[in-house]
């Protein structure tokens, strides 16, 4: 157990009720600046896609915005949008060969924690130059949005709704962006003191910051995760708690009816069941798992 982790273990409940909350594209309207004008110029650069950048683009973007994979791990958004990029008509007819991954797909598969620091060492280990390079495309990453991406500010019913979470929920933050963006962002904003600890990717994964933070601690039935993308739901169903989803195209409206009904809900115990199923069937119609080009 990293250092890190022992403070979510370590985190002794001050009130009944538990929360856990996303980030990226749920608190903040961050995921499609991100990901369209940092992540993919990036991806393309890096590996060379400059004779497919047109359907990269889209692939990327289906990916990481518009599918059941949004809000992925980047390490695992990069092996899944390539494996995409090989199966594309597109691609395949000007023989196009996409970079091979090998390398990166089986650190994904031994490591839990998959940022720049597990990465960093993992490098110097192996001494492969696919390592080496996604450390870099990663690093470049995080280095430009912290240069450019300023003063986004969270949706505007969010203050008010952290503010109604803090009186009656202990709260924290679940993402797999890197901790130092988070501090960066929820602190610029003065949101970062409506929660108690802000777990990012060097924490581990979304599933492992719940069950840190609450096993043995909250009841179930008084545990809810609020996020915009279905990693956010199946870390929340992994630990057998609630979900409130964050739709996107409707964050403002979402975060409206979290803070006048769903709140009140969680909170008096009427949440489960047929209210949370009714949000979760709006939530799926909007992410398919078939990109459109397979569907023409």
């Amino acid at each position: 157990m990293t250092v890190s982790q022992k403070i979510l273990t370590e985190l002794k409940p001050q009130k009944e009720f538990f929360i856990g909350i996303d980030s990226d594209g749920c608190v903040f309207d961050s995921m499609e600046p991100k990901q369209k004008e940092f992540f993919c110029p990036n991806v393309i650069r890096f590996f060379g896609l400059f004779p497919i950048a047109k359907t990269a683009r889209e692939t990327w973007e289906f990916t990481n915005l518009y599918s059941q994979t949004r809000g992925i791990n980047r390490f695992l958004a990069l092996l899944h949008a390539f494996d995409l990029l090989r199966e594309r008509k597109e691609v395949q007819e000007r023989g196009f060969q996409v970079p091979d991954l090998s390398p990166l797909k089986e650190w994904t598969r031994q490591e839990s924690k998959l940022g720049n620091p597990t990465l960093e060492a993992y490098a110097k280990e192996v001494k492969d130059p696919v390592i080496d390079l996604v450390l870099e495309w990663s690093q470049t990453i995080n280095k430009e949005i912290g240069q450019w991406l300023k003063d986004l500010p969270p949706f505007p019913p969010v203050p008010e709704t952290l503010s109604k979470i803090s009186e009656y929920a202990d709260s924290i933050v679940v993402s797999q962006t890197p901790v130092e963006a988070l501090e960066r962002e929820w602190n610029e904003h003065d949101i970062a003191k409506y929660v108690r600890v802000i777990a990012g990717q060097e924490y581990g994964t979304k599933p492992e910051h719940l069950a840190l933070a609450t096993t043995d601690r909250y009841q179930k039935d008084k545990i809810l995760m609020i996020g915009d993308a279905p990693g956010d739901l199946k870390a929340a169903r992994q630990n057998d708690v609630l979900f409130y989803p964050v739709i996107p195209g409707k964050e403002e409206e979402s975060w409206k009816k979290l803070q006048n009904e769903g709140l009140d809900r969680f909170f008096n115990g009427t949440y489960a069941g047929e209210y949370e199923n009714r949000l979760l069937n709006d939530f799926n119609k909007g992410l398919p798992e078939d990109p459109p080009w397979k569907t023409i």
